[in-house]
């Protein structure tokens, strides 16, 4: 299938592209060396008394809201405008991308937000909905990386530069 694109709107896009690359890329980094570990909750109890594992957690949990946020308020709605549509609500946007195919699913993306909230709040406050959360957050990651993957691809097919 071939796509026309408004021309105006491809520096903006890119560059929301770009930096969403850039930070898929700080993601994916994090995401290997947190789940490189066997994680269950004897692990998420010790959290307390590793600070580097406590720091690790807080760069994974930032990273990963920092992409989920430019994906969903950025990323898309720029891609979508560049291909002459105007969402108005997240909701739109959501619907859009995957009319698009740039995700499966709204209510999986809607759901890792959802997530996102768990990792700040469960923390601190209980180790077994944070040990849930964490586990939920790391198919989660693959799938906001593969968004960004997915638009990359919609970019070449326009042969945008």
């Amino acid at each position: 299938m071939s796509f026309a694109y408004l021309p105006e709107h491809a520096e903006n896009a890119l560059f929301a592209l770009e930096l969403a690359e850039r930070e898929a890329a700080h993601l994916a980094y994090t995401h290997s060396t947190l789940f490189a570990q066997k994680i269950d909750l004897e692990w998420v109890k010790a959290i307390a008394n590793k600070e580097d594992i406590a720091e690790k957690i807080d760069a994974f949990v930032g990273r990963f809201g920092r992409l989920q946020d430019h994906i969903g308020e950025k990323l898309i709605p720029r891609f979508a405008r560049l291909m002459g549509e105007q969402p108005k609500s997240l909701l739109d946007v959501l619907a859009y991308a995957e009319k698009m195919q740039w995700l499966d699913s709204a209510e999986e993306f809607v759901g890792s937000r959802k997530l996102r909230n768990q990792l700040v709040h469960e923390y601190m406050t209980s180790p077994e909905l944070f040990l849930e959360a964490l586990l939920a957050a790391d198919e989660a990651s693959r799938l906001l990386i593969e968004i960004v993957s997915r638009i990359r691809k919609q970019a070449s097919d326009l042969e945008l530069h």
